[in-house]
């Protein structure tokens, strides 16, 4: 926890209107207690740091030079948004990020006009950009679409099919490529920065307009062969030939921490007639932050920690991360199987594949921020015989759904997706929860869906996974540590399409797939103590279903209630299906399905995300008693949302 900074400049101001008040001279210091109050912020709540901190004089200068909320400014992925947050009239809540009810870790839409376009995952700040900067030119408004990405988000197809469709958007579109892993350009210096503000400035563009409208006049070869002179000499000065042939007029690179850098060469881009523009600024992750400037890759996103020592918080000591559980369990089948190899899409240490780049990185691939590629990339390993296993995020995995079903699941290849943080993720919201897998791919033809209900059976799962070459393969797992249970010395490769009984009984059948068994559990307790003898299975697969002890389980119990981690169109769905297909509807069954309700959920603590679900021991209680009280005739419904 830390104290709040003396911050008496950034307290007079509320809003960008405020900020254009004051001169140029003062910004340097609004930069510096800006920087002060983002890292109390915090420290107090947690959050994405290095990447904020990094960015903390380019949103000073672009709240600065541009006509904010007019203009409008859309932050690719949104993590970096917080000094954003805190300069557009949000600073008296910013000490409630990503907690329940506060604001949340990324843009969006509904928390204020400042931000025109939500924003979690990466490579879509062109595209939207563009559709604000077209759709300006076309109702006649004077705003114009600033989009500022990452040069980690340029690694996805998205941005460069964007880049390709801008030139529709003219000089209405300005690209700010924030280069804060030194991936694209050096550190730059003065030389880099006056030739910038030259490049950008209306006297250039003014020559460089007229010399094309004389060359033009002359011939369209002579005038062809002068704009690429131009822009080769250009190029040649300051880089940026890639963007130039995409169609951008290139400015840079600059230094992003210098805002007698910045402030002009934004006002030249910003009055210019060229059109679309990129601007080309080199940062630093965690600048101005001595703890975070040594580690990024630590202070990328951070538990609360101390200002003073950047010690930050560590949980209690406990089960193992689901992730880790994967990543270890991997590690162990490829010493016996040199055909496995991994793939993440830019998240090794978030997926557990940290571990396993470490002991094979010939076999490991990490493809950037490029979940299409990774799919269609494991699907062509998986055809010439090797063992892929593709772990990406469920809500991330959605971005390669044609590939899945197109190159994947039609030709049946045996790739094995690790689904990691499947369910509800707490603090992160609706952008990151994997609601949606287990519906959008237990409709696939030739797809094994398994959910792990513990990290013991993680260890099994992923074995079954390495052993299964007959088609796609998919085992689904949340964020957050293990129940608790021991670890299998030797993993077990389970029965395709088998689930399991935990506890039996005679009046209410309680079938679980992933990790609500234990919510479950101490759901069966409660209703035999009200008298009401309970069958618990974990059904462990949602595709294929184990058919003979669902309709064993049905047709033995008064009530059978289904229950997931996932939207409608899961499991419940495919338990109905199975009972109105096999006639089992008739038989007077009450089903009840109890699913994630049809809302996308604001971050909270994941308990209390569950419990405002209805996914939690109580509402499964509720459930069953509901439906014992109206026991008539015979129905087929689902439960709560």
């Amino acid at each position: 926890m830390s104290d709040v900074p003396e911050t008496p400049l950034l307290d007079t101001v509320h809003s960008p209107a405020d900020l254009r008040k004051l001169p140029v001279a003062q910004l340097r210091q609004l930069a510096d207690e800006l920087r002060a109050e983002t890292i109390s912020a915090v420290g107090t709540t947690g959050g994405h740091l290095g990447s904020g901190l990094g960015v903390v004089e380019l949103t000073v200068a672009i709240h600065y030079v541009f006509d904010t909320p007019g203009d409008r400014l859309v932050w690719d992925v949104g993590h970096q948004c917080y000094p954003h947050k805190i300069l557009t009239g949000r600073r008296d809540r910013i000490r409630t990020l990503r907690m329940g009810g506060g604001l949340s870790g990324f843009t969006k839409r509904s928390e204020s006009e400042y931000d025109p376009f939500g924003a979690a995952h990466s490579s879509t700040s062109i595209s939207a950009s563009i559709g604000f900067a077209v759709a300006n030119q076309l109702s006649g408004k004077p705003g114009k679409g600033i989009a500022v990405i990452g040069d980690g988000a340029m690694s996805a197809g998205m941005a460069y099919e964007a880049m390709n469709n801008a030139a529709r958007a003219g000089n209405r579109l300005i690209v700010i490529l924030n280069d804060n892993d030194m991936s694209i350009a050096p550190p730059v210096g003065g030389l880099s920065a006056y030739l910038a503000r030259m490049v950008s400035s209306s006297e250039y563009l003014g020559l460089r307009s007229l010399a094309k409208k004389l060359t033009r006049k002359l011939s369209r070869r002579v005038h062809q062969a002068a704009e690429k002179a131009e822009e080769f000499a250009r190029g040649m000065a300051t880089g940026g030939t890639l963007f130039e042939e995409l169609g951008f007029y290139y400015v840079g690179p600059i230094d992003g921490h210098n805002l007698d850098h910045l402030i002009p060469v934004l006002e030249n881009v910003r009055d210019a007639a060229e059109g679309p523009i990129l601007v080309h600024v080199v940062t630093k992750k965690g600048k101005g932050y001595a703890p975070a400037e040594a580690s990024a890759d630590k202070y990328h996103g951070v538990q609360k920690f101390d200002v003073i020592t950047g010690t930050q918080d560590k949980a209690p000591p406990g089960p193992p991360a689901y992730q880790n559980v994967f990543g270890d369990a991997l590690v162990a089948a490829a010493a016996k199987d040199d055909r496995i190899c991994a793939i993440t899409a830019a998240m090794p240490s978030g997926t557990g594949l940290d571990k396993f780049a470490k002991a094979y990185p010939e076999r490991f691939f990490d493809v950037g921020i490029a979940e299409q590629h990774a799919v269609t990339f494991a699907a062509g390993l998986a055809a010439q015989g090797m063992r892929p296993f593709c772990a990406i995020y469920s809500t991330f995995l959605q971005r390669a759904y044609d590939q899945v079903v197109h190159d994947v699941a039609i030709q049946n290849l045996p790739v094995r997706f690790a689904i990691d943080r499947a369910g509800l993720v707490g603090a992160d919201g609706a952008t990151h929860a994997g609601s949606f897998d287990v519906t959008y791919l237990a409709t696939l033809p030739n797809f094994v869906v398994m959910a792990a209900a513990d990290e013991a059976e993680l260890v099994h799962m992923t074995y079954t996974c390495a052993m299964h070459d007959s088609g796609p393969i998919a085992v689904r797992y949340p964020r957050g540590n293990g129940t608790g249970v021991a670890l299998p010395a030797v993993p077990e490769r389970l029965e395709i399409g088998k689930g399991r009984i935990l506890r039996e009984g005679k009046k209410v059948a309680i079938l679980s797939l992933g990790t609500r068994l234990a919510e479950a559990l101490k759901a069966a307790d409660a209703l035999d103590a009200k008298g009401l003898s309970t069958t618990v299975a974990d059904l462990r697969f949602a595709k294929p279903l184990d058919e003979a002890l669902i309709r064993k389980l049905l047709t033995t119990h008064e009530v059978a209630v289904t229950i997931e981690e996932g939207a409608v169109g899961g499991l419940g769905a495919h338990v109905l299906t199975l009972a109105s297909d096999t006639g089992l509807v008739d038989a007077g069954l009450k089903i009840r399905t109890m699913r994630l309700p049809d809302m996308f959920q604001d971050q909270d603590k994941p308990d209390k995300q569950y419990a405002e679900a209805g996914l939690d021991a109580d509402a499964i209680v509720e459930t069953v008693l509901k439906a014992l009280r109206h026991n008539s005739s015979a129905v087929v419904e689902g439960a709560r949302a």
